[in-house]
């Protein structure tokens, strides 16, 4: 690269979003696209990612197409850029009417990035219409759902090679927060970029955040309220009900000094926009919520994440607990675990798959798939089906996986439960070794922990009492048949 270049490249980052210096990761993604060159560029959680690919964009004649799996996750990103003052932005998505799909559709060639899930990239029309414009970069935001081995396999993803040769292969970029080596070389081949890729990896490891571990036995709604308390921050709390997420804002507002909103997928859309508003700008100290909430929030102060379920897997539980302390000033990731908590999630995931009979049913009926819900059974059915799979290698493909999903939460179990470094548990599962020890890093080096940051003497507790009916439903899970190795 030029001294030129490097240059106009820092005149740009200062221009555009304000800054004078690159975070790290983001200065080699850059130069990556403006070479020419495909690029994978794993980052941590609150790394600033998006930059990655925003401000390449700037340096080149056409079109910044960026494929998102989460309407919500595109709307974030659409609204943070036209804060910023770029005006020629749009995400293509199902929240809009006909009428405005068609009148964006129509007119493109007007935008100097265009946000679309890959669900919409599906319809030969959209494909048409994108071949007939400037293309400089295809993004891959969330690209481990490329794998089937990734976190969240979404079948649509798989399909995004295929999309790629329709768009004369563009130059691509993918981006993850988590991603283990085989999930890697997996969206690579998929996407096939092999020939002329750069992987920039980065360590997923978030050292101003400290990792605790509380046991409980009947009494996580105890340990919840004293660690809130304790924090006297904002802070998200993790839940894998949402019944639970309910009935937990409630008691907090009832029970403590902070304001507190549920968040999850039942809540109305304009609702969802209201808490996450006051969220962000400290009108509402916290948010009891599940998977849906937190991609693409930033908000640098946030003090604490607390799961009082454990999350599937490592690669999610990093993704979560990276909300925590963007600004680099302190957070702690908080896990409440009682034993038989992952049955909970043995169950979910029993939900993600088609059984023998439901699948058998599927190709023998095909058709019958256009009538159900659009749920990830359906979903990956079809996809098997439309990709003539057989029968036989589809019941072994979902085998295969729900053994490695299993796999996954026993490294969650393991995490819970060992008496050794916490943080080295999770950085062993990305194939990474613990560098700079530190003092403060676990509830397992350091049972004692004090509070990796300054409390806000000026934080401001506002007691939400607004009437809410609510039933608690918490079930007594059984112990984990297989013990993890500690």
């Amino acid at each position: 690269m030029t001294k030129n270049l490097e240059k106009q490249m820092y005149k740009m980052l200062n221009m555009r979003f304000g800054h004078s210096t690159f975070r790290p990761g983001q200065k080699e993604a850059i130069e990556a696209a403006l070479e020419g060159e495909h690029s994978l560029v794993m980052l941590p959680t609150g790394s600033g990612k998006s930059l990655c690919y925003q401000l390449p964009s700037y340096f080149m004649s056409g079109a910044t197409l960026v494929v998102s799996p989460l309407l919500s996750l595109m709307q974030d990103q659409v609204e943070m850029m036209k804060r910023n003052g770029e005006k020629s932005v749009v995400a293509l998505n199902s929240f809009m009417s006909q009428k405005e799909k068609r009148l964006i559709i129509n007119n493109l060639d007007s935008f100097k990035f265009i946000f679309m899930s890959p669900e919409m990239l599906q319809h030969d029309r959209i494909i048409a219409h994108l071949k007939n414009i400037e293309l400089s970069l295809l993004v891959v935001d969330e690209a481990h759902c490329i794998s089937q081995w990734g976190m969240d396999f979404r079948p649509d993803y798989l399909k995004l090679g295929e999309i790629r040769k329709k768009l004369d292969e563009p130059l691509t970029m993918a981006l993850t927060a988590t991603a283990i080596e085989k999930v890697r070389n997996e969206i690579i081949e998929n996407l096939n970029i092999q020939s002329n890729v750069k992987e920039i990896i980065y360590s997923v490891n978030r050292p101003s955040i400290q990792m605790r571990v509380q046991l409980c036995k009947g009494d996580k709604e105890v340990r919840l309220i004293q660690a809130i308390n304790e924090f006297k921050s904002a802070g998200i709390i993790y839940f894998s009900s949402k019944k639970i997420a309910d009935a937990m804002a409630e008691k907090i507002r009832q029970t403590t000094t902070f304001s507190a909103e549920s968040y999850h997928s039942d809540i109305e859309a304009e609702d969802k926009k209201k808490i996450q508003a006051q969220f962000l700008h400290n009108n509402l100290d916290i948010i009891c919520a599940t998977s849906a909430f937190g991609m693409g929030i930033d908000k640098p102060d946030i003090r604490f994440v607390i799961h009082y379920h454990m999350p599937a897997n490592p690669e999610m539980y990093l993704q979560e607990i990276g909300r925590a302390s963007r600004d680099k000033n302190g957070g702690v990731a908080l896990l409440l675990y009682e034993s038989g908590d992952e049955f909970l999630q043995m169950r979910l995931q029993q939900d993600t798959f088609p059984s023998n009979d439901e699948l058998s049913f599927a190709y023998a009926h095909p058709k019958s798939l256009e009538l159900l819900k659009d749920d990830s059974k359906s979903r990956l059915a079809d996809y098997f089906i439309k990709q003539n799979i057989d029968i036989e290698n589809a019941h072994h493909l979902i085998e295969e996986r729900i053994i490695y999903k299993k796999k996954q939460l026993s490294i969650m179990v393991e995490y819970a439960l060992t008496t050794g470094c916490k943080r080295e548990t999770l950085l062993n599962y990305f194939d990474e070794e613990l560098e700079v020890d530190s003092k403060q890093c676990c509830s397992s080096c350091q049972p004692q922990l004090s509070l990796p940051y300054e409390i806000n003497k000026d934080f401001d507790h506002k007691n939400n009492n607004s009437e809410r009916t609510w039933e608690m439903v918490v079930k007594k899970l059984f112990n984990f048949t297989e013990q993890p190795k500690k």
